[in-house]
């Protein structure tokens, strides 16, 4: 084999490892300090009721799909599209390993983790 084919390799496969990871970067999550008042209690509420399941600041999985970005995509991990009824959807009734809210949060409540979750 000629220099020539090697060196391209040798160039190519780092190449390509450092582009694999390189996908759309999403925007950052509001900071805590900025968050307004009802989006501070809808961040109580999530981490009373979800965090344990779920990690705001990651894509990564927990026991639940990992929550950073997730208005700032088309889809939810499920597929469904990224919006607030979908969303409600699966906090009221479940989705999954994941349990039903309806009987835990009310309207308030609800909006207000909408409202948090809007700002990952």
């Amino acid at each position: 084999m000629s220099p020539r084919p090697l060196l391209s390799l040798a160039v190519l496969i780092p190449l390509a490892a450092f582009t694999a990871g390189c996908g759309p970067s999403l925007p950052p999550s509001k900071p805590l300090a900025q968050l307004s008042p009802v989006e501070r209690q809808g961040y109580d509420i999530y981490q009373t009721r979800c965090a344990g399941c779920h990690y705001a600041e990651s894509q990564s999985s927990l026991h639940g799909p990992g929550l950073q970005g997730l208005y700032k995509k088309r889809f939810l991990p499920s597929g469904a599209p990224a919006n607030d009824d979908r969303v409600t959807d699966a906090i009221r009734n479940g989705r999954a390993l994941m349990p039903p809210f309806r009987n835990n949060l009310d309207d308030s409540d609800l909006n207000a983790l909408l409202a948090y979750l809007h700002t990952l």
